[in-house]
């Protein structure tokens, strides 16, 4: 582990119940990804010393930041965190240059005027250093608000849901140019978001957090293939999500058969839970194929006779929800490119032939509260 990186374990009880532990690399973008209400600001606030004092350690740099058993509590000003909100906190009354050149108080005038430029030039705001916000966009504000926080050359960056407040197009652009950015930064990361895709695409490693606790840290690959129960599944966006028994274990075509309201299936081999066990399983989406009957079917794994549900367009792609033939069983969720089903003539009512990929299906514990078929979904907060 790097002497550079961010090392949290803290918890309290009031005014939000926290219990997180972390760890976030020099020059990595960790990613808290939660629903609203669940402490993602209230951690970010803690780690950069605002508010109450939390109970436990933080570091950073090889600093200790903040040791409850020794009554260690560095000042936030002490602690070198560049910081950017949802809606900028900019000053108002100060230029665009005058803001970025706020965090660099202990240089001369004419360095910090020239490292202020410096940076405005690099989020793209060069020839508007003298407009104050009131005269700048979203997203032009956001830039500015990110060339402050990385001008006083922070131990920590924190993004506090940052890209809220601004229209998709301009979001998807600022992504673009904190992705450039981040090439060249050397100092650990952390970025509050409820948009998982955002997650996706911006962070190296993301960390589930919900009611205040993490759920399950790991990269995006290993969270979308791998979650480590229910509820994570649910919280990045899997819609397929059932209950099953396990049947057995064929170690010889390493797969793990499971019952799904009398289907078989076969997973990926997960030896883990016994033979006999009741399950949690999830497939996404794109590891859901569509094939046409034909004599070879029967030589195929894992298949399933639909019959399309509902049918939304999503620009270039198209969510289907099928019913699934047999015992009352819940449906389950496609996405398909909308000239797949243009060519394949899909529609509302029509029959849908589906087989599942043995190598996406995903066993976890048993959670009962948290699936579809029996019960209702996560409660959103």
């Amino acid at each position: 582990m790097d002497d550079n990186a961010l090392k949290v374990s803290i918890r309290q009880q009031r005014p939000v119940p926290l219990d997180a532990e972390l760890v976030c690399e020099a020059g990595e973008m960790l990613a808290i990804v939660g629903p609203s209400g669940s402490g993602k600001s209230t951690l970010l606030r803690a780690i950069a010393g605002l508010g109450k004092p939390v109970q436990g350690l933080i570091s950073c740099g090889g600093a200790t930041w903040r040791d409850s058993s020794s009554r260690v509590r560095l000042p936030t000003r002490e602690r070198g965190v560049g910081m950017v909100f949802q809606q900028y906190a900019l000053f108002p009354h100060l230029s665009a240059l005058e803001n970025v050149m706020e965090p660099l108080a202990s240089l001369p005038s004419a360095e910090r005027r020239k490292q202020a430029q410096a940076w405005l030039a690099r989020v793209n705001m060069s020839g508007m250093e003298q407009r104050c916000p009131d005269q700048l966009s979203g997203g032009q504000q956001q830039r500015v608000a990110l060339a402050r926080a990385l001008a006083g050359n922070p131990r920590l960056l924190l993004l506090d849901e940052p890209f809220a407040a601004v229209d998709r197009v301009t979001r998807e652009k600022l992504y673009r140019e904190l992705a450039a950015l981040r090439r060249d930064l050397s100092v650990p990361a952390l970025l509050v978001t409820h948009d998982v895709e955002e997650a996706l695409m911006l962070a190296d490693r993301l960390c589930i957090f919900a009611q205040g606790k993490v759920l399950q840290t790991a990269s995006a690959a290993e969270l979308m293939a791998r979650p480590a129960d229910g509820q994570v599944a649910r919280l990045v966006g899997h819609r397929n999500i059932f209950r099953a028994n396990v049947i057995r274990h064929d170690l010889g075509r390493r797969h793990t058969v499971i019952e799904w309201r009398g289907i078989r299936l076969a997973a990926g081999l997960q030896e883990r839970f016994s033979v006999g066990s009741r399950v949690n399983w999830m497939i996404p989406r794109s590891r859901i194929l569509l094939y046409t009957p034909n004599s070879e079917t029967e030589h195929r794994e894992n298949t399933v006779v639909g019959r399309v549900q509902e049918q939304v367009e999503l620009g270039d792609m198209v969510a289907l929800t099928a019913t699934v033939e047999g015992p009352e069983r819940p449906p389950l969720h496609l996405m398909l490119p909308a000239h797949v089903v243009s060519r394949r003539c899909i529609s509302v009512g029509k029959p849908l032939h589906m087989t599942l990929e043995a190598e996406g299906i995903w066993l976890m514990p048993d959670e009962r509260y948290q699936i579809d078929d029996e019960a209702a979904a996560l409660p959103r907060e």
